[in-house]
């Protein structure tokens, strides 16, 4: 059914980089031969290619099985690729998928939640060196770096980054809301003597000078008018890649809280591709940040009610509260 491809461990005998005992990570390719060279020629891994339509079966009969690499998932048979995840699911082994942006949502749509998915639109070389990295990690814990190259380097940032925001967003949604603290009785009684009514309860001061209600905004008026005003920053972040190099002010966390925020407000959903376009980096970058940020409890993944071959992104309950509030301060 599946043919393996070569085996290699550390050099001379020694285990591999990062992994103790001479352990080696099983993965289980489906897609072309040459993809299966650039990846057995890693350390630290021992791959076999299968079949599409034989791949769901030997990955059942693998006793171990820690990788199932999807060169082409776009290619894939609905019903197919179903399968295959159902099979790592079953063997608890994480997915590495690879496909075009077009074809995201639709399979975001079919991987259960459950399932750990390493995403790659577009990837180069080093993308797949990170998302093989990941996926190891999550099966050996005993890690001793020899080596970081720049990409491991520039995860380790980006996992500072996404830190100290959920950090801010938790701190802003902590804080006590201003104002009252707590509902003043309506009538009380009073201590004053007035005539035949002594030691009756009076009614409170009425503050006739309140707006009127026609000129008291109402919340979608609000919402709409903030809308427009983070859409009108994500604008200005945008232009500023038209004079300064982009990578230059990235900062694909906050994009995405922007953009997811004001779709809140404007009550419209944002789909998994949508939302890597508007993190205005590279679609698997953005999509290391969407898992990131979901995994930090800032960002929700909802189904589509009207079709299930989707799935929307969504800010949570707290990173929400946090949005509002930091807006709301900025307005004072």
């Amino acid at each position: 059914m599946g043919q393996a491809i070569r085996i290699r461990s550390g050099a001379a005998g020694f285990p591999p980089p990062g992994f103790g005992d001479g352990a080696v990570s099983s993965l289980l390719l489906v897609g072309p031969r040459t993809r299966g060279d650039e990846l057995a020629a890693l350390e630290g891994v021992r791959v076999s290619l299968a079949a599409p339509a034989e791949a769901a079966n030997h990955l059942r009969a693998m006793p171990i099985a820690d990788i199932l690499w999807l060169a082409s998932a776009d290619i894939l048979e609905a019903d197919r690729f179903v399968g295959l995840c159902q099979a790592a699911a079953a063997k608890s082994c994480h997915l590495v998928c690879e496909t075009p942006l077009d074809a995201l949502d639709r399979l975001t749509a079919a991987v259960p939640g459950a399932l750990r998915v390493e995403w790659l639109v577009d990837a180069d070389a080093t993308d797949r060196r990170v998302a093989l990295a990941a996926a190891r990690r999550e099966w050996h814990q005993a890690v001793h770096e020899v080596t970081r190259d720049p990409a491991m380097e520039r995860i380790d940032r980006l996992q500072e980054e996404v830190a100290r925001i959920s950090r801010l967003l938790g701190d802003l949604a902590g804080q006590q809301r201003g104002g009252l603290s707590g509902t003043p009785a309506a009538y009380a009684p009073a201590n004053e003597g007035f005539g035949d009514y002594a030691g009756q309860v009076r009614a409170p001061t009425r503050d006739f000078a309140a707006m009127p209600r026609s000129f008291v905004p109402e919340e979608r008026t609000v919402d709409r008018q903030r809308a427009k005003a983070v859409r009108r920053m994500l604008r200005q972040r945008r232009m500023r890649e038209q004079y300064f190099p982009a990578d230059l002010f990235a900062d694909p966390a906050w994009d995405m809280l922007l953009d997811l925020y004001a779709a809140r407000l404007e009550r419209q959903p944002v789909s998994v591709s949508s939302l890597c376009i508007a993190a205005a980096v590279p679609a698997t970058t953005a999509l290391r940040w969407i898992k990131t940020m979901t995994d930090a409890g800032l960002f929700l993944r909802e189904a589509d009610p009207l079709d299930g071959r989707r799935i929307f992104i969504a800010l949570s309950e707290a990173a929400s509260d946090a949005m509002m509030r930091y807006f709301e301060a900025l307005e004072e």
